[in-house]
């Protein structure tokens, strides 16, 4: 389990991105959404170590993380994918599930990786991960590499940015299968409705604050009649 507690986050100036952030992240699959601007990519990248909060602690399974590094995380289990995947010239697909897993990875075993966020592994296997493939082809090598790694908590940061609608509903299907097979947890920023529509819970942040959290079924109908926060046009899908 991760928690949070009283993160604050500022940025020169004084100014306040995130207050008194508490929460909770037990369930199997938890979306943090609400109004751009409002700081949740902050959030993600402090939980994820990119980012050193002002004040408060993270706590990962009962151990103070708060000023483990990136690495030191990323040992301890924790996964980050960013909005924008990175392109390695010079590195194969193979290459990467390779280093995410730890340990030699053969050519099956990338193979039936691929399979799973629904590449044909003939075509990307030793295909180099440069500028040639598109921002869908990334975004699924990179929920790969996830996988490959098998970590308590993967975190993605709106991973539908920057991809047109097929790849979107391809990525849809490779995070309904994610949660029906992943053992740890998966924490999805996201605007899009139909992520929203297949989390356990939704954590909506605005203004840097926690604004509303709970079950699926208790947030997502206040978000999409509007209620839950002014600029809820934000939510699109």
């Amino acid at each position: 389990m991760l928690e949070l507690k009283n993160i604050c986050y500022e940025v020169e100036e004084k100014k306040e991105i995130l207050h008194d952030i508490n929460l909770k992240i037990d369930d199997r699959f938890i979306a943090i959404t609400g109004p751009n601007g409002g700081g949740k990519s902050t959030l993600a990248k402090i939980i994820a170590g990119i980012i050193t909060p002002t004040s408060g602690q993270i706590i990962l399974d009962g151990e103070d993380i708060t000023g483990k590094s990136i690495t030191e995380r990323a040992n301890a289990g924790i996964s980050f994918a960013f909005q924008q995947p990175v392109r390695f010239k010079g590195l194969t697909v193979k290459d990467l599930l390779t280093l995410a897993a730890g340990k030699n990875t053969s050519v099956s075993e990338a193979c039936q990786i691929l399979s799973e966020v629904g590449l044909c592994a003939r075509d990307y296997v030793n295909r180099e991960v440069n500028a040639s493939l598109s921002g869908g082809e990334l975004k699924r090598i990179e929920i790969a590499m996830i996988i490959a790694r098998g970590t308590k908590l993967s975190i993605f940061d709106e991973p539908e940015a920057g991809i047109d609608l097929w790849s979107f509903n391809s990525l849809i299907k490779v995070f309904e299968k994610m949660y029906e097979q992943n053992k740890g947890s998966i924490l999805i920023i996201s605007h899009q409705e139909r992520i929203l529509n297949i989390a356990d819970k939704i954590v909506v942040i605005a203004n840097g604050q926690v604004a509303n959290e709970g079950k699926r079924e208790e947030i997502l109908p206040s978000l999409l009649a509007g209620t839950e926060y002014s600029t809820c046009d934000a939510l699109k899908g």
